[in-house]
């Protein structure tokens, strides 16, 4: 099921997806601007490791702090999403930061999404 709105005095627009018993995200706010720009906030997501909340970076933001998971949690949930931008945005992602991934951390955190998310992620690490 799928919800549209437009905030325009914001200038956004939010759509809200929700999944069935089947789907890995339960639901999912899509907030969108009139230049393209796009933010996905998720409503949780089946296989993620509970401490993810625990290695939340917080990043400066227009004069505030927002949280962002890890750049390992994000890699690993890249790997189980599996599409062609999913896994370039993973391949990206492990290549840039200030500091190095902790490829043990991110093994068994991606584990816990299954045999599929684990095969993507080994591929980039050998790539």
């Amino acid at each position: 099921m799928q919800e549209s709105n437009y905030c325009g005095s914001q200038g956004f627009q939010s759509e809200l997806r929700r999944g069935d018993a089947e789907d890995p995200i339960p639901a999912l706010l899509v907030l969108s601007d009139r230049h393209g720009n796009r933010v996905d906030l998720l409503a949780g997501l089946k296989g993620l490791d509970p401490d993810a909340f625990s290695r939340l970076i917080a990043v400066p933001f227009q004069r505030s702090t927002i949280s962002v998971i890890s750049r390992e949690d994000f890699i690993a949930m890249k790997c189980f999403a599996g599409g062609p931008q999913d896994i370039a945005d993973a391949e990206i992602a492990m290549r840039i930061g200030e500091t190095a991934i902790n490829v043990d951390l991110l093994r068994r955190i991606t584990r816990r999404f299954g045999r599929s998310a684990t095969d993507v992620l080994e591929r980039l690490l050998t790539a």
